[in-house]
């Protein structure tokens, strides 16, 4: 007999078996001989009283044993099957090219950047000499932007397809299983390099192919159909159907949609700042302790404000985590986040952003936000004074309006210059971050503090472009072949919503039946 239950367990005995049998026999009204085996199901903390616990959903096995786990099927093998091009190595094109393997389609995946070893020394060169690499960085490479900005899978895109697809999928490539349980999942940048490169080897074993430093040029279309793709090397690539998987900062690609008449849209997108802390600060707020537990993670949290009828909100929160430079063009700042697996970092940052409407930035052209997000940030790299060093403000001097006179230490390694943020950010964006942060303040003690820091500029929380496509078919609605997928089409915003429109624009091109 199987039973569900739903408990709660102090952190000190969450991971005890003995406690835990313990705890289900006590609610399942049982004697202890009687559970022979659980499985847990899910598991959070929660934190909202004095007192914080692990809340647990579990499967209890009474009397019987469970049956042992089945392996997953094989990847058949396409080496010699159609092939369709998949444009962009992230999760969106991984994950895309798995499904056209279950699905009998040969892969090629073209990726502008490296492969995962190879981006390391480029970002070593971001970080210590503020040289960028505009093929190879935080957001272009295998495994895309998510590989080394932290990978936190959380999502809500629980009716776009199935979440634990995408994670058993990770777990099958050398991910914990923790992931398929908890609330909020997380690989952490030091394993994922590893979880990617099993991807690929799956791939490849399976007939497909991955291509690096294949950046694509031009996009080979005739009589309304896509024909292949024209690489920066001026090979041609034929195939009936190609997923764009390109990202949110393929600026190029973009770009060549519009010079080439083909029909795209301006979306709207938030900007703001990274804000960060000491970790024990948000640990104090969040865990109501003067020291966290040896048994509680770093703690995060999750913010939002409305101010004069405009969002405000905290994203990609990163507990123990580093700010990180993620420009992909010179003369640009742009900051991201991430976290190690362990997230054993002394501070914790987030971007925390202001929505940015179609209405701010006026006029018809589909790029036009794309082009304000530039602006915003060349006028960041302007006032850093080159070498990807950040503007940044304590929280209070900020909101004050006045100048730091120094900066507290912190995690972004090409470094900080005091500057008033308010001559890089629009006016609307500024005074709405000055009056949500007091707010912010009232809702997590601690927060409002001028030992945090706010670093400029958080400008890529999603496209600035829509690459529009039919709602049944996900083809471009004047291209037939054409895929626009994932984050850099509009679609998607994260590792897992990424992960998920991939495989759905694979399955796409097999339900359609004449490709």
């Amino acid at each position: 007999m199987q039973k569900e239950i739903e408990i709660k367990m102090a952190p000190e005995g969450f991971q005890n078996r003995e406690v835990l049998i313990k705890t289900l026999a006590t609610g399942l009204r049982i004697p202890q001989n009687r559970i022979f085996d659980y499985r847990i199901m899910k598991r959070s903390i929660d934190a909202r009283s004095r007192y914080v616990v692990y809340r647990m959903q579990v499967k209890v096995f009474i009397d019987e044993h469970p049956l042992p786990s089945e392996d997953p099927a094989p990847y058949p093998n396409v080496g010699d099957a159609k092939p369709v091009l998949v444009v962009g190595a992230g999760p969106a094109g991984l994950f895309a090219a798995l499904q056209c393997i279950e699905n009998g389609y040969k892969p090629i995946v073209l990726e502008r950047g490296k492969d995962v070893k190879q981006r390391r020394r480029d970002l070593a060169a971001i970080n210590k000499e503020g040289l960028v690499n505009t093929e190879s960085n935080y957001c272009y490479g295998e495994g895309g932007a998510g590989t080394y900005s932290d990978g936190k899978l959380y999502t809500r895109s629980n009716k776009r397809g199935d979440i634990n697809k995408v994670l058993a999928t990770f777990v099958q490539h050398g991910a914990d299983e923790d992931i398929m349980i908890d609330a909020r999942p997380h690989i952490g940048t030091n394993k994922l390099p590893h979880i990617i490169t099993a991807i690929r080897e799956t791939i490849l074993e399976a007939g497909g192919e991955v291509r690096f430093e294949q950046k694509v040029t031009d996009l080979l279309i005739a009589d309304g159909k896509i024909n292949g793709v024209v690489l920066s090397s001026g090979d041609e690539l034929l195939a009936d159907a190609v997923i764009l998987a390109t990202g949110h900062s393929a600026r190029d690609i973009y770009e060549l949609l519009q010079h080439k008449g083909i029909l795209l849209e301006a979306k709207p997108f938030a900007l703001g700042v990274r804000i960060e802390h000491p970790q024990e600060i948000i640990d104090h707020a969040q865990y109501h302790c003067d020291t966290r537990s040896e048994f509680l993670p770093p703690a995060y949290y999750s913010l939002v404000e409305q101010v004069a009828e405009r969002g405000v909100f905290s994203f990609c929160m990163c507990p123990g985590g580093i700010i990180a430079p993620c420009a992909t063009h010179e003369n640009e700042v742009v900051v991201n986040g991430w976290s190690p697996s362990k997230r054993n970092n002394p501070y914790a940052n987030s971007g925390t952003v202001v929505q940015i409407t179609l209405d701010d930035v006026p006029g018809d052209d589909p790029l036009r936000m794309m082009r304000f997000q530039m602006e915003i940030e060349k006028k960041a790299f302007d006032v850093g004074g080159g070498d990807l060093v950040a503007p940044a403000q304590r929280m209070i001097d900020f909101v004050e309006d006045r100048l730091s006179a120094d900066l507290p230490k912190n995690s972004y390694l090409p470094g900080t210059k005091s500057a008033m943020l308010k001559t890089i950010l629009p006016d609307f964006v500024a005074s709405s971050l000055r009056r949500a942060l007091p707010v912010f303040g009232q809702k997590m003690k601690g927060y409002y503090t001028n030992e945090a820091i706010l670093v400029g500029v958080e400008s890529r929380s999603s496209s600035p472009v829509r690459i529009p496509r039919d709602k049944e078919t996900f083809q471009h609605p004047e291209v037939k072949g054409l895929f626009p997928c994932a984050e850099g089409a509009g679609y998607a915003g994260g590792i897992v919503s990424a992960a998920i429109d991939g495989i759905n624009c694979a399955n796409a091109i097999a339900s359609l039946g004449t490709y």
